[in-house]
């Protein structure tokens, strides 16, 4: 990492090199002797090759190599393990429409995308499906439990309540597509020396996994990712596209890079799944819920499944009890799924926050109100008390910054020409977790401080709250302090992941400067010193160009005792046009109840990014597929709509600010994910509260709201 730009706490300090170019990402690297790779991928969505044809592609310019199953390359934890994991290469068997066949590695990248235009294959097909819709209804579809069925109090007691509602929810299948394309730059050298250049959330874990699959000690591989551009989730795994390309390189002796396609990043990358959920609520006619019940039906691939915690919400946000759910996964003829921001919790918050908006409707109650009633003080599924909650407070600040006293309960009421406004809330939560992680702290004569660990950054500025903890604890400038990350061989931390990053390497620097400030005490003392004396008149006093520690944190038993979680609160106000059924977002209030704000400008952004995140889950967002075929039909940046500038409002983000006292030494909690969960359900809200039209399919485009 270069010199650390950063100023003062508005500042980031990997900004400078990001609005300047110099932030190098993985594709950027140049290797000497570099050789490029293209994918070739099947054009049928279940069967088996019959015959595979690359003679015209090995004949063509600069052609280094094809490599399939048919010259299937040495990978020993392929040919040793069994199991259900579609295995690049090893297999003759097609899973799915766009699943790599085939690798071709030539001089340039043009010359491998046109020599992988000449690989043939022919096929035998079988009957598929990619409907997730047909496979939840055919008696015959395999199903599988996707977590263990949960029951608290009476089962569906939602169905004798005084006032009762069951509605179904669908969630369709929603892409990655952050601006850097995936892939990844393998370089084998002799005696079986790797070195990667990747685009990942997590070097250890990448390292990890190669290792695994290689049978090669995990100290001969080196995985350098030290800046991300978007993962979403898509990153947290090593996918089959990076060991083909890892294969490729131990196989010509040489440096292979492959980018993958847009259009394969709807194949190979993984997605957020498709959903359909039933909420069934009950509640006396003061407003009193009574029961709560929560059934989910999740997507996953036929080869590997993929599970989330769709219901998790449902089980302890409101107070209440009687609640049951249940979750399901059903296979499809796809890839397999992945995280994608807000994992399952997004998908869920979009049915149980709308249920909660429809109660509060059927019992003519304000929806604030009603929450706000049924607001628990304790965690009813853990049976602990939280260890921090200030979702009360949360609620009053966004209410006044929205105008929540400019809203009418009954639907429609506020018209100006054909636009009609609504107002929507609605709440997200996620675990506030801290894992282990360690950090190297090297305080040096000069006046400055290196930290070092190999945890990852997908954008949130990873480098800049580190910096911002060191600075408050050592009272050293920020420009004096650098923060080194996304190289395997630094101390380990996990991936950047599930809100975590912050509370758990964060929690590493706290313990190392306080180390580093210990052991300067002790020199100073030992030497005659006040113990006021600054950190370089001691070393240079005691001769010392630097001192090094490193140190390893990780949560104790606080989890026993509490129920840890940060909060969101989404306000909404949307104007749609009742000819035209065009909704626009005119303004948006978030509120994070995080604990503690260790940097105000990234926290911020974190929030923003999340807002624009759920709009495209609210409006825009769906992967569509053609079922005669199994393929992606709006497979690009032309047809898969992401929000533009014009979608986004100002978005004025607030924050409690009020330290968790028990999770780690900053009192701070992640965030990452909680920006996103909810949303969705406050735009559908506040659409509702519009046009008395409720849209309980995602996205919520004109045709519905016009229907």
């Amino acid at each position: 990492m270069e010199k650390n730009m950063l100023k003062d706490e508005n500042d980031r300090v990997d900004g400078f090199l990001k609005v300047t170019g110099k932030a190098k990402y993985f594709a950027e690297y140049e290797l000497p002797g570099l050789t490029y790779g293209v994918l070739v991928t099947s054009t049928i969505t279940k069967g088996k090759i019959t015959s595979l044809d690359t003679k015209s592609a090995e004949k063509a310019p600069g052609v280094i190599a094809v490599i399939s199953h048919l010259n299937k390359p040495s990978a020993a934890a392929y040919e040793q393990e069994s199991g259900p994991q579609m295995k690049i290469f090893y297999t003759d068997k097609i899973f799915y429409n766009g699943q790599p066949i085939a690798i071709v590695v030539a001089n340039t990248f043009e010359r491998a995308t046109y020599a992988a235009s000449l690989v043939k294959a022919t096929y035998a097909n079988e009957t598929f499906n990619t409907d997730f819709e047909k496979a939840l209804k055919d008696p015959k579809a395999k199903k599988l439990q996707g977590q263990a069925d949960y029951k608290r109090g009476e089962e569906n007691a939602y169905k004798t309540a005084e006032v009762k509602l069951e509605e179904r929810y669908f969630l369709p299948i929603e892409t990655h597509n952050p601006m850097e394309l995936h892939g990844i730059i393998a370089d084998w050298r002799p005696n079986n020396q790797l070195t990667v250049y990747a685009k990942t959330q997590g070097v250890k874990a990448t390292q990890g996994t190669i290792a695994n699959v290689f049978k090669i000690p995990m100290e001969n591989i080196q995985v350098n990712s030290e800046f991300v551009g978007g993962g979403f989730g898509m990153a947290l795994r090593t996918w089959p596209l990076e060991i083909a390309t890892v294969m490729a390189s131990k196989h010509i002796g040489k440096p292979v890079k492959v980018v993958i396609t847009r259009m394969q990043m709807f194949t190979m990358v993984g997605n957020r799944p498709a959903a359909i959920q039933t909420i069934g609520l009950g509640a006396n006619k003061d407003g009193k819920l009574t029961g709560i019940t929560h059934r989910a039906y999740g997507e996953t691939s036929t080869y590997e499944n993929f599970t989330e915690g769709v219901v998790n919400m449902a089980k302890f946000m409101y107070q209440c009890d009687n609640v049951n759910t249940s979750y399901v996964i059903v296979p499809v003829d796809l890839g397999v799924p992945i995280w994608m921001r807000g994992p399952g919790e997004a998908t869920g918050a979009f049915a149980l926050e709308s249920a909660i908006d429809e109660m509060a409707h059927a019992l003519d109650m304000d929806p604030l109100d009603f929450r706000i009633k049924n607001d628990p003080e304790t965690d009813q599924q853990k049976n602990k008390p939280f260890s921090s909650k200030n979702i009360k407070e949360a609620y009053k600040i966004g209410a006044d910054k929205i105008g929540w006293r400019n809203r009418k309960n009954k639907p429609g009421s506020l018209l100006e020409g054909p636009w009609q406004t609504g107002y929507g809330v609605s709440v997200g939560v996620f675990n506030a977790n801290r894992g282990k992680a360690s950090v190297k702290g090297i305080l040096k004569a000069d006046g400055s401080l290196l930290l070092q660990s190999a945890t990852s950054d997908i954008g949130p500025g990873t480098g800049t709250g580190m910096t911002l903890i060191a600075n408050k604890l050592m009272n050293i400038p920020v420009n004096k302090i650098t923060f080194e990350l996304g190289d395997s061989s630094l101390p380990p931390a996990p991936s950047q992941g599930g809100s975590a990053t912050l509370s758990t390497v964060g929690s590493a620097v706290n313990d190392v400067c306080v180390a580093l400030k210990s052991t300067i005490a002790e020199l100073a003392a030992n030497s005659n010193m006040d113990a006021t004396s600054n950190f370089v008149d001691v070393l240079k006093k005691n001769n010392l160009p630097q001192i090094e520690i490193t140190k390893e944190s990780q949560s104790g038993k606080e989890k026993d005792s509490y129920s840890m979680y940060s909060f969101s609160i989404h306000f909404v106000q949307v104007k749609v046009n009742s000819l035209t059924g065009v909704v626009k977002i005119n303004k948006i209030v978030s509120v994070g109840d995080s604990g503690t704000i260790v940097s105000p400008k990234t926290a911020r952004s974190q929030m923003v990014g999340g807002a624009v995140g759920g709009i495209g889950m609210a409006l825009t967002e769906e992967s569509i597929i053609d079922h005669r075929y199994g393929r992606y039909i709006n497979n690009n940046f032309a047809d898969y709509h992401v929000p533009v500038n014009a979608d986004v409002p100002e978005i004025d983000v607030n924050f409690i600010n009020k330290p968790d006292p028990y999770i780690n030494p900053m009192g701070a909690k992640g965030m990452g994910e909680i920006a996103l969960i909810g949303f969705s359900a406050a735009v559908a809200n506040a659409v509702f509260n519009a046009t008395g039209k409720r849209i309980r399919t995602l996205p919520i485009t004109p045709d519905k709201i016009l229907a």
